[in-house]
């Protein structure tokens, strides 16, 4: 995913076969930042879109699935409505992050909403923001790296005045003793809502009644760190550290082997300092 002052010109005429808006991609929102070590922006241009969905692919299907599609791309018909956020390292000159973002200024139609019957969000007054499709490069995956997309989001939100946020947020689990702890830690930390009516589809029910997924195991708090210690991905944690809730049962995708949690911030109780802070 190199995309470095000496690469750009090359990489350009490596775009894939496109139509529509990723043939002559451009972003709805520009924004740069400059950092020390990393520049993060939203993709302005084939390139750099390409090397993002180049590190999707690396991500989602070569290292979680042990697959691989033709072209060496993950890409779906949400892309070309959204931006995408980039991070880039100028040490090693690689996109190692990205993060995509998808507008109401821009688009009524959601990921989100292919998995969750989710109408009292699209009802929310004012401006909502979907993230979704995160990922960081494997050498990167630190706190460092999720700060930088949050501050990402941060000037994305502030450009486009956005309300609230919202999307999935994935566990890797599919064992229903392993769900049960997470939504037992959920629930007794104050950061699950069923005050929405947010629910699976069809498609995506877990194979868990809800009597079954509420009779979580009774477990200290200490033994509730313990074995999530692992388990809930660093992403997730910010989310809730910044002030996002989880609404609802979580979805089981099948083709990724995981759980998504619906998770949702107004953006007034948006507080991107207490990343800095342990989780609750």
């Amino acid at each position: 995913m190199r995309v470095g002052k000496f690469q750009r010109k090359n990489i350009r005429r490596l775009t894939m076969p496109q139509t529509g808006r990723l043939k002559n991609f451009t972003a709805h929102i520009p924004f740069t930042i400059e950092k020390k070590n990393y520049i993060v922006k939203t993709a302005d241009s084939n390139a750099e879109l390409s090397a993002a969905l180049k590190l999707r692919h690396e991500v989602f299907l070569e290292e979680l699935l042990n697959k691989k599609k033709r072209g060496g791309v993950d890409r779906d018909r949400f892309d070309k409505l959204c931006d995408h956020i980039i991070i880039y390292d100028k040490r090693n000159d690689m996109i190692v992050g990205t993060y995509r973002l998808q507008s109401s200024l821009h688009s009524k139609k959601w990921y989100t909403e292919t998995e969750f019957h989710m109408k009292s969000i699209s009802r929310l007054p004012g401006i909502k923001l979907e993230l979704g499709r995160a990922c960081v490069h494997p050498d990167h995956r630190n706190s460092i790296t999720i700060a930088l997309l949050w501050e990402g989001i941060k000037a994305y939100v502030d450009q486009s005045g956005a309300n609230y946020l919202f999307g999935c947020s994935s566990v890797k689990t599919t064992d229903p003793n392993q769900i049960r702890v997470i939504y037992q830690y959920l629930r007794e930390n104050g950061h699950l809502s069923h005050s929405m009516n947010i629910r699976p589809r069809s498609k995506y029910r877990l194979p868990l009644s809800k009597n079954q997924l509420l009779r979580s195991p009774v477990l200290t708090v200490d033994e509730l760190k313990e074995q999530l210690k692992d388990r809930i991905p660093s992403l997730l944690v910010s989310y809730l550290k910044v002030g996002a809730k989880v609404y609802g049962s979580p979805a089981f995708d099948r083709d990724f082997q995981c759980i998504d949690f619906l998770t949702l911030l107004d953006t007034r109780n948006l507080r991107t300092e207490r990343l800095r802070k342990p989780l609750s």
